[in-house]
């Protein structure tokens, strides 16, 4: 697919000591079926020779340098404006792309002009019929702001056997390979670098649904995607980034009237998850990630106060109005106790 009156996409790949993962990515983004495309290395301040070995080998890929690894949002912030096209790729650099990967996503947003931001099907590198952790093939929460995938839920990845092969409306699109409209900037403002790691995709997309826009998965585009490869499944941080970052997005997102009633029930939950850690699982690792995050919000509530104002100023849609996209029960109670461990078994209609 190359014609000179196609949109520019800009492809931004984050990069953080990931030299093992370049070459595998690159190859397969210069053998990308459409045209025009521009390629970034988003450099995360590496110690490992990736920007050397990106200009000695990969002269058509533009480098952009951090000089510091302040975290994904600041990266992307920084990257999405110098880029030139009309749309962007927030990409991970351990990903691979399917040659076709990137005509259907530009064909979906020409089509559509209120589809704020796309993910394509995302499938495991290591176990390639098996959909990938962090982005599947969309994904949502649960009316207490637990994120969710077709495709995988909690520890549950589903094979793909091509059952979540439509084209949906989805709450969030994965920020390992996330395409995104550039004028939504304009609207939403930038990522918010105070998340530093994790969910700050999920966060953005929820201004876009703020703003009347609209997020889809789109199927037959497929990449591969090696998961875990900057922070480690179930690690202290992980867990720890996960727990702040959830309830840092609810307070600054949610509609008053429904701040309370979802925020208070969660924080209930995770005190069950506390004592659950602690005296059944002994799993103190994941207590101490619990109260750190709890902790941190306990010290800044006047910046979650001033990011509350911030993003409620943009409001143009009420909750209600994309409610179809948040799972109604709790995605914890089907998942341990009920025993629905995959995303067809909820039952749950967009």
């Amino acid at each position: 697919m190359n014609d000179k009156n196609l949109p520019l996409v800009s492809i931004l790949v984050l990069n953080y000591n990931g030299l093992r993962f370049l070459k595998d990515c690159f190859d397969s983004l210069f053998a990308c079926t459409y045209s025009p495309y521009e390629v970034y290395l988003v450099d995360n301040n590496s110690t490992d020779s990736s920007v050397e070995y990106t200009l000695n080998n990969y002269p058509a890929v533009k480098i952009l340098q951090t000089y510091s690894n302040a975290g994904y949002s600041r990266a992307y912030n920084l990257a999405m404006a110098e880029a030139k096209g009309k749309y962007f790729v927030l990409l991970n650099n351990d990903v691979v792309v399917e040659p076709g990967w990137l005509g259907p996503l530009v064909n979906a947003a020409e089509k559509e002009p209120n589809l704020a931001a796309l993910q394509p099907k995302i499938l495991s590198m290591l176990q390639r019929h098996n959909f990938e952790y962090a982005g599947a093939s969309g994904g949502y929460i649960d009316r207490f702001g637990y994120p969710f995938l077709r495709g995988r839920i909690f520890y549950t990845i589903e094979p793909d056997e091509h059952q979540y092969d439509t084209t949906v409306d989805v709450f969030w699109t994965s920020g390992a390979a996330m395409f995104v409209r550039a004028e939504v900037l304009n609207r939403t403002g930038n990522l918010d670098e105070d998340f530093v790691h994790h969910m700050e995709e999920i966060d953005w997309c929820w201004r876009m649904h703020l703003c009347g826009y609209r997020l889809q998965v789109i199927p037959n585009s497929i990449i591969y995607h090696f998961a875990g490869a900057t922070i480690k499944e179930g690690s202290y941080k992980k867990l720890y980034w996960n727990h702040r970052n959830n309830i840092f997005m609810l307070i600054k997102n949610l509609q008053g009237k429904n701040l309370f009633k979802t925020v208070l029930p969660r924080m209930l939950l995770d005190g069950i998850n506390i004592f659950y850690s602690a005296l059944i699982r002994l799993d103190f690792r994941h207590v101490y990630a619990i109260l750190a995050a709890y902790t941190w919000l306990g010290s800044r509530v006047h910046l979650l106060y001033c990011k509350r104002k911030q993003v409620q100023s943009l409001r143009c849609c009420l909750d209600k109005e994309f409610r179809h996209l948040i799972y109604p029960k709790s995605i914890i109670i089907d998942y341990f106790v009920r025993g629905k461990k995959s995303f067809a078994s909820l039952g749950f209609r967009m």
